[in-house]
């Protein structure tokens, strides 16, 4: 089986989860007596963290190496691959959902310490954005350039030359992708350092839920237009 296939084997169960994952987080926050909530919220997150660690486990092993299957998963809908930056979610997208979430329940010292959250983190995506054009500019440069242009006429050591490229091509894209999805973890790790345990949950549950929408939404979008496509041929 295609590692995409089996990575999009994998995402449909990890998606369930992640429902089901949604529906505890919002459970937490309806009020019950007698219900020790800081407690039950602490004792979530670390689960949920784990899940996501699941994700990102296997998306690396589906990948096996290759970031060109990565900068475009084509186990993601349309709409979900126009919001990637670097194989996934731009880390600082976590900031207007925290505004959105729970901006009325930080002290001042909480939002002196997500604004310098947020000017870290969009600094290091400035370093891995400029990384990745780095990289990508090689193409077009000698000797990967003119290795790509001579490739309908390569013969015998040549063509393991254009694959010696592609493959250290990849190795650098890897890199940066590995430096991506790391600081995406670093960052959502440090946003619920400063959160407190419920303030963490509402934060959890409100990206859970967008993330799960833009997958709904997407999803009926793609066949949408593939039923349009149908209809038309």
């Amino acid at each position: 089986m295609a590692a995409n296939s089996i990575f999009t084997s994998f995402l449909e169960g990890w998606l369930i989860r992640q429902e089901s994952f949604f529906q505890e987080l919002e459970a937490l926050l309806s009020p019950v007596d007698g219900f020790d909530r800081d407690h039950e919220c602490s004792k979530i997150i670390p689960r949920v963290f784990s899940h996501y660690q699941e994700f990102y486990t296997e998306k690396a092993r589906a990948a096996g190496g290759d970031a060109f299957l990565l900068i475009s998963p084509p186990w993601l809908s349309s709409f979900e691959k126009s919001l990637l930056w670097i194989s996934g979610f731009r880390p600082s997208m976590l900031f207007p959902i925290i505004e959105r979430s729970v901006a009325e329940d930080l002290s001042a010292v909480q939002k002196q310490r997500i604004e310098a959250l947020r000017s870290e983190t969009r600094r290091k995506e400035r370093e891995f954005t400029q990384a990745m054009a780095r990289i990508q500019e090689t193409v077009a440069e000698p000797p990967l350039y003119g290795l790509m242009m001579s490739y309908e006429k390569v013969v015998n050591g040549e063509t393991s030359d254009i694959d010696g490229a592609m493959e250290e091509l990849k190795a650098a894209m890897m890199a940066v992708v590995e430096n991506a999805d790391a600081l995406r973890g670093w960052t959502a790790a440090e946003v619920v350092g400063i959160l407190s345990p419920v303030q963490s949950v509402k934060f959890l549950a409100a990206v859970s839920r967008f993330q799960l929408q833009a997958r709904k939404w997407g999803m009926e979008r793609d066949r949408e237009r593939g039923n349009i496509t149908t209809n038309n041929n």
